[in-house]
């Protein structure tokens, strides 16, 4: 048939996945958190409303600004590329 060598490296790779699995969970032990019962508890410190409005604002004055900045960079390669084509 000829198919030997492709069939044999398919049967070598299931063989080494199964030896794999069970490695597996004391795996997952070292690493925590993929335990059911391992629930990581963060504790985030409380926003005034004061905080998140200056925050949003903040966010809102770079978003037009980055906006600004790609929308002049993209004009600037387009009339670039017009200029080219128009030589």
């Amino acid at each position: 048939m000829g198919f030997g060598g492709s069939a044999q490296a398919m049967i070598t790779t299931l063989k080494n996945n199964e030896k794999m699995r069970s490695n597996r969970k004391k795996f997952k032990k070292t690493l925590g958190g993929y335990g059911k019962t391992g629930k990581v508890e963060y504790d985030f410190p409380k926003a005034t409303p004061k905080q998140l409005r200056e925050l949003r604002q903040r966010l809102k004055k770079e978003n037009k600004m980055m906006w600004l900045k790609v929308t002049v960079v993209s004009m600037l390669v387009i009339s670039f590329l017009i200029w080219m084509l128009l030589l």
